[in-house]
């Protein structure tokens, strides 16, 4: 009989001391779920707002929810006396050491992350980095996939992408298209200029405005040498540039212009 009030006293003194923690942890975990919930919906209505890339959106959610349950349960497990200072630094000292191992892929992940929010480019454009050019097939979390125009396979990390110079051809609707177009000395610049506009005139694709520049841009060894620069919607860009070259090799020999290539001058002397 003793035993049992002993025990009845211990369990008394038991449901006095946690019942109340108990009941504020319940209380706790019941509101701060619901807290949780709706924090996290309002991150998802703010990514779905940003348009964040669909391939970017579940990870940053569950991460930010995983992230708010942790943070959850720790408070929940300190209502009940449980010593969290060393729980936390035991995770601190893990993460760290996880980061160190993971540190290159991690920066690869970061910079996926950063690729994906702020959008230097997207899947289609053609985009210059890190020594490649070519079309992005894909985005990924940990690297970016190029097609080159020869069709071969490119994978560059991210790390790099997102943190040096990169040049994206897409992004503007319009291109310039530049050559430098030699003539002999002697020949008539004036007419020169004249068949080189209106090879730009006779191609469609070459916009009206702004109009083609023609320009002596250097005397050469050899040459007389034009810079010539006209502006061509970005899809048209090396059709444009192929057919001038061709243009101007066929037409210039019937027009009388001559296209110079190196050459060097003997003078024998007899002595």
């Amino acid at each position: 009989m003793e035993n049992v009030e002993m025990y009845s006293d211990k369990l008394i003194d038991f449901a006095l001391v946690y019942g109340p923690k108990l009941i504020g942890a319940i209380l706790v975990w019941i509101i701060g779920g619901m807290a949780l919930n709706i924090l996290k919906t309002a991150f998802d209505k703010m990514l779905e707002k940003r348009k964040t890339d669909s391939s970017l959106k579940p990870f940053l959610s569950g991460m930010v929810g995983g992230i708010l349950k942790v943070l959850l349960i720790i408070t929940v497990l300190g209502m009940f006396g449980v010593e969290m200072t060393s729980f936390i630094a035991i995770l601190g000292a893990a993460g760290l050491a996880v980061g160190m191992a993971l540190s290159g892929t991690l920066q690869n992940f970061a910079g996926g992350v950063m690729i994906l929010m702020f959008k230097p480019f997207k899947v289609g454009d053609v985009i210059d980095a890190q020594g490649y050019i070519g079309g992005v097939s894909e985005i990924q979390i940990f690297n970016t996939i190029l097609k080159t125009p020869d069709n071969k396979t490119i994978i560059i990390p991210n790390a790099g992408l997102s943190n040096c110079a990169m040049t994206n051809f897409s992004t503007e609707g319009r291109r310039r298209v530049d050559w430098t177009i030699g003539i002999g000395y002697g020949d008539d610049l004036e007419q020169a200029k004249a068949v080189i506009r209106k090879m730009a005139d006779a191609d469609s694709r070459i916009l009206k405005d702004p109009k083609v520049f023609i320009a002596v841009s250097e005397l050469g060894d050899s040459s007389v040498k034009f810079a010539v620069r006209a502006w061509v919607e970005a899809a048209d860009y090396w059709g444009v540039f192929f057919d001038m070259n061709e243009n101007v090799y066929k037409t210039f020999g019937k027009e009388g212009l001559n296209i110079p290539y190196p050459q060097m001058d003997v003078h024998v002397h007899n002595t």
